[in-house]
């Protein structure tokens, strides 16, 4: 038996051992939104699988839309016959889904790593930047954060309510950044951190954030981009499940609140060579500059990884969130490319732009191909914030602009393959289009 097989089936064994209460796992994989979807096996057949069975899903599943459904994108979706693709099981992540009434769990699937990998498929976008860079000595280190919010879990009118507190029957009396926040909260955040490192997450710090009812999550540094991607994925739906637990609607939609922060998706990247060292630290620090360079400017030609959806340009220029134009800085948040203070071996960049409700595998795909064409181009970057307060590049405030800097662009498509941006832009473009066909009532009191 191949070791690789040998690995995967002890993997299943043990946990059937375990676990006898579960007959059931969610096989799971992200679509281009970010979004989970998969199929619901039996203990047993989950065992077949492991041990060389053939795993297919439709390779269609990866463009659903938001809400979804599907659109035509060249021959897919509706001229090719909806044909399956093959699944790989992600050895290491089969765990226990504690947050459901009924027994459960949950494995990661892709098809990065099959006979025939899907070019669109999120995970496999990142797989191929990095194994790019792997051929070139380079290995990088990732940490994200994410923020978001807590919200009640009944809307009210469709809208969303301050989450509720034990202590407080104020729904304004959230003390912004304040450790009092996280006691009132407890419960629901503590099990949030313990269940997702029952997921193997590497869940570290917790924080209350400026707005009402929102926090953030760190997640420790990781030298496999993949694993870091995948926690980010998986602490998203199991903090979802929580929250509904304790009577809480967990969210990480970009920009809820008009008047409060919006929820971003920070990103640590750090590059070493084969004999540990950092790259962006030699030189006096040269390659850092340049990483920062590439990263500025791909960065108006990703937009729609870095912002997926239409409420996530809503952060970009408020008042009370990110920035809006690309710019760096040394220890500065108002940046979209922080430069943490350091000693030499933990030298990183954070990328700050993403929403939180992005791709986490694209995102990173994104931030790696513009830190690697920035290392090969061998430009300065212009002047970061702290010498000059209006520096920066302007970038795309809509879908539909955003699209059209992405979906011609020669860099982008040679980083993260020309297939996968056509796909993905038309997938984004046809969601706006969508969701702009609808009348709201404003637009009627506007102008009937």
């Amino acid at each position: 038996m191949h070791a690789a097989t040998a690995d995967l089936l002890a993997e299943v064994r043990a946990f059937r051992a375990a676990h006898p209460e579960i007959h059931y796992v969610d096989l799971i994989c992200l679509d281009l939104p970010g979004h989970f979807y998969g199929k619901r096996y039996p203990v047993d057949a989950l065992e077949q699988v492991a041990a060389g069975s053939l795993l297919k899903l439709p390779q269609n599943c990866i463009l659903l839309g938001t809400q979804g459904g599907l659109y035509k994108i060249g021959d897919y979706c509706f001229n090719d016959g909806d044909p399956d693709a093959v699944r790989r099981l992600i050895p290491g992540t089969l765990k226990r889904v504690s947050w459901e009434k009924q027994p459960l769990g949950q494995m990661l699937i892709t098809t990065d790593g099959t006979d025939a990998p899907v070019v669109f498929e999120p995970r496999e976008v990142l797989a191929r930047v990095l194994g790019r860079l792997a051929q070139r000595g380079i290995r990088p280190v990732v940490a994200f954060e994410l923020e978001f919010y807590l919200f009640d879990a009944q809307l009210e009118h469709g809208m969303p309510r301050y989450p509720r507190d034990r202590l407080s029957d104020d729904p304004d009396d959230q003390p912004n950044m304040h450790i009092e926040r996280l006691t009132r909260f407890s419960d629901v955040l503590h099990e949030t951190v313990d269940v997702a490192c029952e997921q193997g997450i590497d869940a570290t710090v917790i924080t209350a954030e400026l707005g009402p009812g929102q926090f953030e999550i760190n997640f420790g540094h990781c030298d496999d981009g993949l694993r870091a991607a995948d926690w980010s994925a998986m602490f998203c739906r199991s903090t979802r499940g929580v929250a509904l637990k304790h009577g809480y609607r967990a969210s990480f939609m970009g920009k809820p609140y008009l008047h409060a922060p919006g929820s971003g998706m920070h990103v640590h990247v750090s590059l070493y060579d084969e004999g540990g060292r950092n790259l962006l630290a030699l030189d006096s620090q040269r390659p850092l500059r340049h990483a920062v360079a590439g990263c500025l400017g791909l960065l108006p030609h990703c937009m729609p990884v870095f912002a997926p959806n239409h409420n996530a340009y809503r952060r970009y220029g408020s008042m009370v969130n990110a920035a809006s134009r690309a710019s760096w800085g040394f220890e500065d948040r108002d940046a979209c490319i922080r430069i943490p203070e350091s000693d030499a071996k933990n030298l990183r960049i954070e990328h700050r732009l993403a929403s939180a409700d992005a791709n986490p595998y694209l995102v990173l795909a994104a931030i790696l191909t513009g830190m690697e064409q920035g290392l090969d181009a061998g430009i300065e970057p212009i002047a970061p914030l702290n010498e000059d307060r209006g520096s920066g590049i302007g970038f795309p405030k809509d879908m539909l602009s955003a699209v059209a800097a992405m979906q011609d662009h020669a860099a982008v498509r040679e980083g993260m393959g020309s297939e996968f941006v056509m796909v993905y832009c038309e997938n984004k473009r046809n969601e706006e289009l969508d969701f702009r066909n609808e009348i709201s009532g404003r637009e009627y009191r506007w102008y009937l």
